[in-house]
Parts: C-alpha cells; structure tokens; sequence
C-alpha cells in the first residue's frame, strides 16, 4: 500500500489555477522550455516548498501535470529484481492522494542488457496526454492508451506479439510524443504513427532488428526546417528527418557513437539541428532542400570532449546549453559551434557519465541532476552563473523535471515530491 507524507493542510474550497500543463517527454513542445510569470530567484526553503510526497515503486520515466492531477509511473514486484507489475497513477495535484491506478505485465525476471543492467529493469519511458488521453509505455515494448479521467484502458499494442519483434534489449525507452490526433514513437523494431482514438498503426518507418542493436533510445520532436514541417528522430545510428503525413524519410545523416548510445533529443535551430553522441562529440546539421530532394550537410562538428550522451540541451539566443558528458555544465554558439564557456564545477557523479534534466524560462535555467539536487543557471554566453543550488533527494532522480504553473515536480527513484515555487522577483546582477 503507498504511504504518503502530506506537508501541509488543504481545505476542499481552496482553488487552484494551474497555467502551461506538463503534458510529454520535456513539456508541452518537447523542448524544455515553459512560458509564464518569472520564476524566483532562489531555491531556498522560504519559497520552494515541499507540498507532499508519496512513496512509489521503481521509476526513471518523468511525471505529468495538468490542472488537477499528477500521473506518474511504476514499476513493482514481490522480490528485489523481479517486477511482475508496470502501474502508471494517477494522484491529486492538491493532496497527493491516488485517484486511479491502471497496470499491465511487467518484466518479472527479465534484465536489461549489460552495462544498463546495473540502472535496474524498471519503467523508463515518459507518459505523454492528449486529447483526454493518456499514452503511457511499459519496458517490454507494449504502449497503452487510458482514459486520463479514470484510467479504463481504451486499446492497447503488445509489438512484440503483434509484429513479432524482440524486445529492445534496453527495454522501451523512447517517449510518445502527441501531435493532432496521433501519437508517435519507437517501438516494434521501427519508429510508428499510431491513431490515438484507435490504436491502429498508421504506418511505420526506419524499421530495424530489435533486440540488443535496435530499439531507439532517443525521444523524437517535431520542427519546421526550410519550410517543412517533420520529425526529427535520433535513431542508433542515425539521424534523420521524416515526413509526418507519409513516414517518409527526408534526410538522413550516420550519427556515430559508442555502441549506438544516441540517447538524448535532437535540438532544431533555424534551418539546422544540433545534436550530440556518447563518446563521439557535438555536431549540427544544416538542413536543405534543392528541388525534391533533402540534405543533410555538416555545419561544424567538436571533439568527444563535448560529448553530451544523455542530457538533452535546452536552447537560448541562438545558444545550446548543457551537461556534459564529463559532469560539466556548457554553453556553445550553434551558428559556429564556439564552447562559449564550460563550467569548472561537476555535477552528480555516475560511471556511465552524468544527467541533469534541465527546463528553461526567460534566461533562468532550472536543472535536476541525477544526485537529487536542483540548480537554478542563468543562461548567459559570457560566463556560467549559478544562481542557487538545493538538496531534493537522497535518491537518484533520472527522471525528467516537471513544471506546470508555480509547481515543481520531482519524481525520485522510490517517490515523487510536489513543490510550491513562489516569491518576490529579485533582478540578477
């Protein structure tokens, strides 16, 4: 049965207003950025207070929040390593309180493939809601539609069963990203367009093996490039660019990394895309179109020293910011792909290589690292400045960041913790 620690005392008349819903993988556009009043300038207990936390089964996929309701995923089992059960809950945005609980199969004994297996077999992919909906993936490549209000299972794909495929030896990672009335993402040994009101497969492209060396781990997002509008896909060898009417692949460019770790999302600016591999460097691509056919040419490339693995980039001014490989926080120009500055500090700490989700408003950066703690970044080219820095889990916080209104959500590996962000602006020097 979930505990829960509810901080603070709620009465049934109190009203709330919720504006910029956190509704998919990074936010409502998949780029990390939220709109709304100006966020303080401090992460001190004065004015980022913890509403209430609940206790959860394992979980590195991120929450969602809309008006009224906090979803948020799970995995659980009987016994350490085994997890019969993926769950997604939905809990009260007030009180923290369960709403509705839906599950399916989970891995039971199965494993991730080495090196993942150490990070456990638990549910990895971000839920995405639309259209009263809510899309939500489990670790054997199965995706599932809910009714968001209740949580009855509307249809369901089991692409292992359906299209025969192995299961990504990873597990599902890749989020599903809503657009109109579909929903798009990488499972069965391809990457599919889905009838959100149906479940039918409305087609598939960039088919692959499955199993251990296929199965993307990047989440797509969509962009406008030389007056086109598509999908931008990182798959694990390469990068490319897909029609969002037909599945039809525009462009696409071989995007090297050790042993095809092309984790994070790609990041479209102007009429180019930014994106950066475990081990091999940061590239962009300027995107072209001469008569019918698509381009995909190399604008400039950095070293592996720039390596960025899995923290996807936030975008400010014409400047990408960033952790990482190595722990350190950066800043690079996309039109000439100058390191404006890196930052002397290291965060977090991990074999593999460090994390921190990051969403941005106005020149204020917001970053969770892996360790449990927030970062609040000014996003300025000349120098890195941290503003202020807070301790928010003993726990490791994989999990995407979620903002919605004057809330912060952090989902830890075992819990999830509402908090209240609320003061005066104060103006940074």
């Amino acid at each position: 049965m979930i505990r829960q620690t509810v901080i603070a005392t709620f009465t049934l008349s109190l009203i709330y207003t919720f504006a910029n819903d956190w509704t998919q993988w990074r936010g409502p556009n998949r780029d990390g950025i939220v709109e709304g009043k100006e966020w303080p300038t401090s992460l001190g207990q004065s004015n980022l207070k913890q509403k209430w936390r609940v206790k959860l089964g394992s979980s590195y996929s991120g929450a969602l929040l809309d008006g009224k309701t906090v979803y948020v995923t799970e995995s659980v089992g009987s016994k350490k390593g085994v997890y019969e059960l993926d769950k997604v809950q939905a809990l009260d945005r007030v009180t923290g309180k369960v709403k509705w609980t839906q599950q399916w199969p989970g891995t039971g004994k199965w494993n991730v493939t080495w090196p993942g297996r150490v990070n456990g077999a638990w549910i990895r992919s971000t839920p995405a809601l639309a259209n009263g909906k809510l899309f939500v993936a489990g670790m054997h490549d199965r995706l599932l539609c809910l009714e968001a209000n209740t949580g009855k299972k509307l249809w369901e794909i089991d692409f292992p069963k359906q299209f025969k495929t192995p299961v990504p030896g990873f597990g599902c990672v890749c989020s599903p990203m809503v657009d109109g009335k579909f929903v798009y993402m990488q499972a069965g040994a391809s990457f599919c367009k889905i009838e959100q009101d149906t479940g039918k497969i409305a087609w598939q492209t960039m088919k692959d093996e499955g199993g251990l060396r296929g199965g993307g781990f990047s989440s797509p997002v969509i962009a406008t490039l030389n007056g086109k509008r598509q999908i931008l896909l990182q798959a694990r060898t390469e990068l490319t660019g897909i029609d969002i009417n037909s599945g039809a692949v525009l462009w696409k460019k071989e995007v090297k990394s050790f042993r095809g770790m092309n984790i994070l999302t790609p990041l479209p600016y102007e009429d180019g895309v930014y994106t950066s591999t475990y081990r091999y460097g940061s590239f962009f691509y300027n995107i072209k179109k001469d008569k019918e056919s698509w381009t995909a040419d190399e604008k400039w490339k950095n070293g592996s020293k720039t390596s960025a693995y899995m923290a996807s980039p936030v975008l400010f001014e014409g400047h990408a910011y960033l952790l990482i490989q190595d722990g350190n926080f950066a800043c690079y120009d996309l039109k000439t792909g100058k390191e404006c500055w890196r930052s002397e500090k290291r965060f977090g700490s991990g074999r593999h290589g460090m994390y921190m989700s990051l969403i941005r408003q106005g020149d204020r950066i917001l970053g969770l690292d892996q360790g449990g703690n927030l970062h609040l970044i000014k996003a300025n080219p000349k120098e890195f400045q941290l503003i202020d820095s807070r301790k928010v889990s003993e726990e490791p916080t994989w999990a995407h960041l979620a903002i919605s209104g004057d809330q912060v959500a952090v989902r830890e590996l075992n819990g999830i913790s509402l908090y209240d962000w609320k003061s005066k602006t104060i103006p940074i020097p």
